[in-house]
């Protein structure tokens, strides 16, 4: 029994340290994808390599022009939901004329970079996935290098740099479609005017408050980008192993997201 028993914690041991040493590495290849990505935006042109000004603006219309729409729709209900839930918590103290404040600093701090992160974690962060994926699978990776291209110059900076431009523009935006949700309800709920709502909002919003917001996006941007490319890269197996990739830069680019909303809370906001 007590050899059963210390078979079973070597196992486990062993399993740990196999998990751990997966996650160095990913995380190494996820800083050596950084720095080369980087590398190739600020020095390529020395090169005579530059990252390609169209497709950097393809790139940046495909993920911010094109998800204007969605992100307007979900941050507005997110702005109308404040609103309701503040109001009904506020009535129980009498003050809810404050829902204006506890919806600018919840919308402009956490939910416009939160939904917009996530949003485009799903929608653009698994087409770069997949779309760096099926290439891999048909060897068109292998291809742009015998033909001299740098496949992190050609596929993966053009995206990281519109990412770096377009998440933040979006979550800006998410602030005004956020703020307009729950301007709209608390006029219909309590009847607070417009230029009010607008009025005491400028009042409560600081300019920190804004660019914690925009900080977080930044970051959000690069954890999707690297998050992406990495698992598109890794491809094997197929039509099969890029649904899997696809499947794991979703879950893991949402996941990382969420944990970094909540470390950069915990220090930003003490």
């Amino acid at each position: 029994m007590p050899e059963y028993i210390a078979h079973r914690f070597l196992n486990v041991v062993e399993k740990i340290g196999i998990s751990t040493v997966k996650f160095i590495e990913a995380v190494g290849y996820y800083f050596a994808l950084l720095i080369e990505s980087v590398a190739w935006i600020i020095a390529g042109s020395f090169y005579k390599q530059p990252v390609r000004i169209p497709s950097i603006f393809s790139q940046m219309m495909t993920i911010g022009i094109a998800a204007c729409p969605i992100v307007f729709i979900l941050s507005f209900s997110i702005g109308v939901m404040l609103a309701i839930q503040m109001i009904y918590n506020l009535k129980t103290f009498g003050a809810e004329s404050q829902v204006v404040v506890g919806v600018a600093l919840s919308v402009t701090r956490e939910f416009a970079p939160l939904i917009t992160g996530i949003l485009i974690a799903g929608r653009t962060g698994s087409a770069l996935a997949a779309k760096l994926g099926t290439m891999q699978v048909n060897q068109e990776i292998d291809a742009l290098r015998v033909m001299g291209i740098n496949p992190i110059r050609y596929l993966v900076s053009p995206a990281l740099l519109a990412m770096l431009i377009m998440v933040p523009a979006l979550t800006f935006f998410s602030d005004i479609a956020g703020l307009l949700g729950g301007a709209l309800y608390t006029g219909i709920e309590i009847g607070l005017s417009f230029s009010a709502y607008i009025d005491r909002t400028m009042a409560a919003l600081m300019v920190g408050d804004v660019m914690q917001g925009l900080f977080k996006s930044l970051v959000f941007a690069l954890i999707i980008t690297l998050v992406g490319a990495s698992s598109g890269f890794s491809v094997t197996g197929g039509a099969e192993g890029v649904g899997k990739a696809t499947t794991r830069s979703v879950v893991l680019s949402i996941s990382f997201i969420v944990i970094a909303d909540m470390i950069f809370t915990y220090f930003l906001n003490r």
